[in-house]
């Protein structure tokens, strides 16, 4: 919950620094912070990375 709450936070301050300063560099930051949360979460898994790589795109319904 935490998480989703500072992920929120994140994106509301930008969105917020964009319409005040118009650089699209701040509308990047949130999709950065998810990159890296994600990446994260990965390296948390504990098997080597690209067998945690490949086994989470071989999750086809």
């Amino acid at each position: 919950m935490v998480y989703v709450l500072a992920l929120s936070l994140i994106t509301i301050l930008s969105v917020v620094l964009f319409l005040k300063k118009k650089k699209m560099i701040y509308l990047a930051l949130p999709m950065v912070t998810l990159l890296g949360f994600a990446l994260v979460k990965v390296w948390m898994v504990p098997m080597p990375f690209w067998d945690t790589v490949k086994f989470i795109f071989d999750l086809r319904g």
